[in-house]
């Protein structure tokens, strides 16, 4: 074949080529600008998208400070003087659309309205001052019946039972069982009233006056002290001082006595009625027939005084002015002879049963005989009581201790002490009203045998425990 024909048809081909190349060339052109104007429509919603919330015109306007001119008294902090500003429109709850004029307006600021009553005279200052301390975090005062309860647990030998437990008692008040809220077995300090019977005879308070000097060893330095005696009435020769104080055995000392002696009556001889006369009448009006000497076949022998129960509520009285916190307690040393008091038996153990006051007694000279200290429990109608300490005692939860001897007295003074500050603390709330003053029994038991509970039989409700 001729060279040109070769060419020619080698440059027809090739312009047959052309057309094809330039077709591919367009449609690729044509399918990327396609992709770029998608992506575009794509990436502008975005972008408007992340661009609005910065442009929301949501945000309250800026408020100016309203003024003070109302204000009369000082602004007190937390308090404020005027209203909170206004809440911000309900545009600001939610998103703002794309629609929305990106730009509003700024509103002049509005005043405050205040929602407060308009303002008034300011307030006083406090004139009475708040408690301080950890006493005052720690008190809380409930008007409820609390009752508290000490409790003493001996055995078969008389001996004192402890590690007991809270399981091991039971407590009725009026035959319902309450359950216990306190319980405690810590000692407490004691405020303890001595009463010394200075009617005993001569013999007997000779060993009472050489006692006394043991009282303050069984006591301890929280404890205090008061000293009372009786014979034909109540003294106080104390208030309560410091049971380890100088005070104290000086007072001691000046409250021995020397006691009484008895007398042998006679109705007949020398020395019965009346045989010394002066103008027709007995020398000694004492001895005056018809008088205390009656006649010459019967004596009226002289009645003796001897005021108990005026002496213990003279105690309780400046007993019950001492805090709460303490343990209570009357100590009396005496023969248990009761005659000539103003106050009853049944008076003077409502006021100890009210006012949380055990009793405790050392009986001497007769009580103390064995036998005899029975048997002077018993009283014969229109006669003196020869021993009551017994009927105190076991009203109010304490414990009587019968000594003839000097040793055995100041053993005795210890021993009550030890039972006092070794008690337990067992405290209820009664299901009974606070609001009445009734009488309520109280019996404990304790969940194990052979042992003896010592514990007061009732008591009477008072308001001074809701004070």
């Amino acid at each position: 074949m001729h060279p040109r024909a070769v060419e020619w048809q080698d440059a027809a081909v090739w312009e047959d080529e052309i057309p094809v190349k330039l077709g591919s060339t367009a449609i690729a052109l044509t399918a990327l600008l396609g992709s770029s104007l998608c992506l575009s429509n794509v990436a502008l919603p975005q972008t408007q998208q992340t661009t609005t919330p910065a442009t929301v015109p949501d945000a309250p306007a800026p408020q100016a400070t309203p003024p003070l001119s109302d204000v009369n008294g000082p602004i007190t902090p937390g308090k404020g003087a005027t209203g909170t500003p206004t809440a911000p429109s309900d545009s600001s709850n939610g998103p703002a659309s794309p629609s929305e004029n990106p730009n509003p307006p700024q509103q002049s600021p509005q005043p405050v309205q205040s929602t407060q009553p308009p303002p008034q005279a300011p307030d006083s200052v406090q004139t009475t001052p708040a408690e301080e301390g950890a006493a005052a975090v720690t008190k809380f005062v409930v008007n409820v019946n609390y009752v508290e309860v000490p409790v003493t647990v001996k055995d078969s030998k008389g001996g004192l039972v402890a590690g007991l437990t809270q399981r091991d008692f039971k407590v009725y008040e009026d035959n319902v069982r309450e359950p216990l809220s306190v319980f405690s077995v810590d000692p407490r300090a004691l405020s303890i009233a001595f009463v010394i019977d200075q009617s005993l005879t001569s013999d007997v308070m000779a060993k009472v006056n050489d006692s006394l000097g043991a009282i303050q060893g069984a006591l301890t330095p929280y404890d205090e002290v008061a000293v009372f005696t009786y014979n034909n009435g109540a003294k106080e020769w104390t208030g309560f001082t410091g049971a380890e104080g100088n005070r104290l055995p000086a007072v001691l000392a000046l409250a021995k006595a020397t006691g009484t002696d008895e007398q042998v009556p006679t109705n007949s001889g020398p020395l019965a009625g009346c045989n010394i006369r002066e103008n027709g009448n007995c020398v000694d009006p004492n001895l005056q027939p018809g008088r205390s000497a009656g006649n010459g076949d019967f004596i009226s022998l002289p009645k003796e005084i001897h005021t108990l129960n005026d002496a213990i509520l003279s105690a309780a009285k400046e007993l019950s002015t001492r805090p709460k916190e303490r343990l209570r307690i009357i100590y009396v040393v005496s023969d248990g002879k009761e005659y000539g008091s103003k106050a009853t038996l049944r008076q003077v153990i409502r006021y100890l049963q009210t006012n949380k006051i055990t009793l405790y007694a050392t009986g001497v000279g007769a009580s103390a005989v064995w036998g005899e200290g029975y048997v002077s429990r018993l009283h014969l109608p229109f006669t003196m009581y020869d021993n009551i300490l017994f009927k105190y005692t076991y009203a109010t939860g304490g414990d009587l201790d019968s000594e003839r001897n000097m040793n055995g007295i100041e053993k005795s003074y210890a021993k009550v002490a030890s039972e006092a500050r070794t008690q337990y603390t067992l405290g209820y709330l009664s299901h009974e009203s606070i609001y009445d003053s009734k009488y309520r029994s109280i019996e404990v038991h304790v969940d194990r045998p052979g042992l003896e509970v010592i514990a007061k039989k009732g008591y009477y409700p008072s308001g001074q425990d809701y004070r």
